[in-house]
């Protein structure tokens, strides 16, 4: 049934190293978010705009997280969106820990100071039934032109390692690959480029959003990727067209640590809500 739309929405815009997000707390009241809802507030000139759309939600652990992309598609990770939402959590609660729930499952997050948080992304998905593929095959090198390594976190990625990550043509190189027949649920696709010891150059295109400024899943599937393939050792810094980046793959899961900024709150208004109804 269709909920009324007759109250504003308040909401939050965040980001990490530009990889923006328009983030609503929905403990205390209905979020009312639904694919329609999130692709009309993603939009830049019609609604907000947003690489990704969180809500905060009541859990079993300090908050549940659901994360929607610009299109309006659901995503069971988004590491930036949990790293802003910490932040926000920490500076309301005064923890220095918290434990949030996704679809990907518990992760544990933590202020390392410095106005740095840092996320446990969890395990990484290597086996290609998980990541998912459309097939069995060694998830290492893909048989696709560059031989690309496929990961999960939570969400799938593929990632090129390349001589040079200015110069591939990222608008046209990364919708190819999204839709990629061998990725069944669509992927993440990164460029990468190791620049120096354990320090990688990333641009991203992301599924159901388009080139971002960064990502922190895609971050972390590189991260893994690179150790894979003897590129790197299991802590890295990442630069992002953003900013940089800092990923440590540990025997507990992915770390990853940066800069968060909550950049204004504001309110939708019934009217914005209800021509989308």
């Amino acid at each position: 049934m269709q909920q009324r739309l007759d109250t504003g929405l308040p909401f939050m815009k965040m980001h990490g190293l530009g990889n923006d997000f328009v983030i609503v707390d929905a403990r205390a009241r209905d979020s009312r978010i639904n694919p329609a809802l999130a692709k009309g507030i993603g939009h830049r000139q019609f609604g907000v705009g947003f690489d990704q759309l969180a809500v905060i939600e009541n859990g079993q652990a300090d908050a549940h997280l659901i994360f929607y992309n610009s299109d309006g598609s659901t995503s069971a990770a988004c590491g930036n969106a949990t790293r802003c939402i910490a932040r926000f959590l920490m500076d309301e609660t005064g923890k220095s820990e918290l434990s949030l729930t996704t679809e990907r499952g518990a992760l544990f997050a933590k202020d390392v100071g410095d106005g740095l948080t840092s996320v446990n992304m969890g395990q990484p998905q290597l086996d290609w039934q998980d990541i998912p593929l459309a097939e069995e095959m060694d998830t290492l090198e893909l048989p696709i032109e560059g031989a690309p390594t496929a990961t999960g976190m939570g969400n799938p990625h593929c990632t090129f390692f390349v001589d040079d990550a200015e110069a591939i043509p990222l608008t046209e190189f990364g919708a190819r690959y999204e839709h990629h027949p061998l990725y069944p649920e669509r992927t993440n696709v990164q460029v990468a480029q190791v620049i120096g010891p354990d320090n990688i150059r990333m641009r991203v295109w992301e599924r159901g959003v388009g080139i971002t400024l960064a990502s922190g899943s895609s971050s972390c599937a590189t991260a893994v990727a690179a150790a894979r393939r003897g590129l790197t050792g299991r802590k890295v810094q990442i630069e992002l067209d953003g900013g940089a980046i800092w990923i440590d793959w540990r025997e507990d899961g992915v770390w990853m640590t940066g800069p968060t900024a909550h950049v204004f709150s504001g309110t939708l208004t019934p009217e914005f809500l209800g021509s989308l109804g």
